[in-house]
């Protein structure tokens, strides 16, 4: 196995992770392991559809709560379309802010992947470990329109086409931006004890 995973937001809800599928009328669970040691939950979130006269939003978000707080996953990253923070194009989701935010606070996790605006960044919250990741560089990049935000939390923006990585262990994150010819742009590691000291 490759040391390297590259996770799409497109490709990971069909890439055999423990996925939970928030879009359609009946919640699809895939319930096979990210990986074996069930180390991870990686739930996918589908934040289209809150038009018509059934709102799956409200519904949705009381299922992915209740997934989260199941999870014994030494790592819980939630993968969603929308921003929830972001200093680019399109900006925060006040929906997402008020309402998944709070979730993903009260639940420990990790990371937020999302695709929506067309640039690559790395947000960390001040109010948690929660770290915001944007992999939206494939098209429409180089826009110009850039809203910046708190040093203390942007850690990284760039507004031109690239990519993602993300390899994870037990114990270690690793996140690589990388820009359309596979230069390496901005790093990021998070280090997880694997078992608690008491």
């Amino acid at each position: 196995m490759s040391k390297l995973m590259v996770l799409s937001l497109v490709l990971s809800a069909f890439s055999g992770f423990n996925i939970i599928n928030l879009s359609a009328a009946e919640f699809q669970r895939f319930q096979h392991a990210a990986k074996g040691d069930g180390s991870l939950s990686l739930l996918a979130v589908g934040d289209w559809g809150r038009r018509g006269a059934y709102n799956q939003s409200h519904v949705a978000l009381q299922d992915l709560d209740k997934s989260l707080k199941e999870s014994t996953s030494k790592w819980k990253i939630v993968v969603g379309h929308h921003t929830i923070k972001s200093a680019g194009h399109h900006g925060n989701t006040q929906e997402l802010n008020s309402q998944l935010l709070p979730i993903m606070l009260e639940n420990n996790v990790d990371l937020y992947i999302n695709g929506h605006d067309h640039c690559l960044e790395h947000i960390s919250s001040s109010e948690s470990p929660l770290q915001f990741l944007t992999s939206g560089g494939g098209s429409k990049a180089w826009r110009g329109d850039v809203d910046w935000w708190n040093p203390k939390e942007m850690k990284f923006y760039y507004d031109g086409q690239g990519f993602m990585s993300v390899q994870i262990t037990q114990t270690q994150v690793d996140i690589v931006f990388y820009d359309v010819s596979g230069h390496i742009l901005h790093k990021w590691s998070r280090n997880k004890q694997l078992y608690s000291i008491v």
